[in-house]
């Protein structure tokens, strides 16, 4: 097949994206498919008469690392040569619609909310990953912890507040705060005093008018990919100190992922059927993960579900793929199989 891999963008996980995509691109590439690599933002800028074209030509893909801070923004806008203020760069929708399907590598706000996805449906260009409307669903925490009370599943209480609201009115300590639709916990405090929780609010409303401030749960960290409505292992994350902050979840050694998690039988297959209900109820297509917080008494609470999880050296999805028998590329092509029934 000939595929695009589209990662980067310009949200504060680009980065991570960009680490994704690379191997995501590599995988493919070594299960015999032609990969075109291209940054959302900056787009294509190379000549080309054609860009089936591009799908020949040699790569030269260079694995990016991710660093312990997310990246600088406003740097990378300036770093742009267009004169406009698209979120697509160069040629995007042009090169994706000559390969046969698009690989979302895409993650923070600006790739998984469901405003690329739709922009992707009007142009009759095919991409991995679930529709628009799931996207939207999932990557809104507001809207999702609400379909989650109403659906009968756990989730830890909270509200949401926007900035230029007064007073802000706090849900008791410990509590955590939050953007409503970020990713990789960038923005993310674990609260305890109100001192602290004036700071946490400062800090997450520069990524976002609207806040999560929710209950702390203090518990295990779970979570579990579902791959065309299937549950797969289910990973226990232990960070080494702290929580699983930006910095955790990239930096190589900082975090312990036990895959299968140290659980029950009982309560594995309980977590996984709950996982394939948050995969519905959020009406998620192709995959996702889903993930949990089980407190002392082996209750299940849900924070949320990533509908473009990472796929980085250190990304969880990978485990659970690597556990079930199934290399990195394998678990790529499985991707676009369950993404390409949304066009049958």
């Amino acid at each position: 097949m000939n595929i695009v891999v589209l990662c980067g963008g310009i949200s504060s996980e680009r980065d991570v994206s960009i680490t994704s995509g690379t191997m995501v691109a590599k995988a493919l590439r070594e299960q015999g498919h032609k990969v075109v690599l291209l940054d959302a933002f900056f787009g294509c800028t190379e000549p080309y008469e054609r860009p089936e074209t591009l799908f020949g030509r040699a790569a030269g893909d260079e694995l990016i690392l991710v660093g312990e801070k997310e990246p600088e923004l406003d740097k990378i806008w300036a770093m742009r040569r267009q004169n406009n203020d698209s979120v697509l760069g160069d040629n995007v929708l042009e090169v994706c619609r000559a390969a046969d399907i698009t690989f979302f590598a895409l993650h923070g706000e600006e790739g998984e909310n469901g405003r690329l996805q739709a922009a992707f449906d009007i142009a009759g260009i095919k991409y991995t990953g679930s529709g628009y409307l799931g996207s939207a669903l999932a990557m809104n925490k507001t809207l999702s912890k609400k379909l989650f009370e109403c659906s009968g599943i756990l989730t830890p209480d909270g509200i949401t507040v926007y900035a230029g609201q007064a007073p802000y009115a706090d849900a008791g300590f410990p509590c955590v705060v939050k953007p409503c639709s970020g990713g990789s916990s960038i923005g993310t405090s674990i609260v305890n005093s109100r001192s602290e929780y004036d700071a946490a609010l400062a800090l997450a409303f520069k990524y976002e008018r609207a806040v999560i401030v929710e209950r702390y749960i203090k518990g295990r960290e779970l979570t579990v990919g579902v791959i065309d409505g299937q549950a797969m292992p289910v990973v226990e994350i232990i960070p080494k100190a702290g929580f699983y902050d930006y910095r955790n979840k990239y930096q190589a050694g900082l975090t312990a992922e036990l895959c299968p998690a140290p659980i029950s039988d009982g309560i594995t297959r309980h977590i996984q059927r709950l996982s394939e209900k948050v995969n519905d109820i959020l009406m998620i297509e192709a995959y996702c993960r889903v993930d949990f917080l089980m407190d002392a008494e082996e209750r299940l609470f849900c924070l949320e579900a990533n509908t473009l999880p990472g796929m980085t050296p250190t990304s969880l999805i990978p485990q659970m793929a690597s556990a079930q028998g199934k290399s990195f590329g394998e678990l790529c092509d499985e991707i676009i199989a369950a993404s390409l029934k949304k066009y049958r």
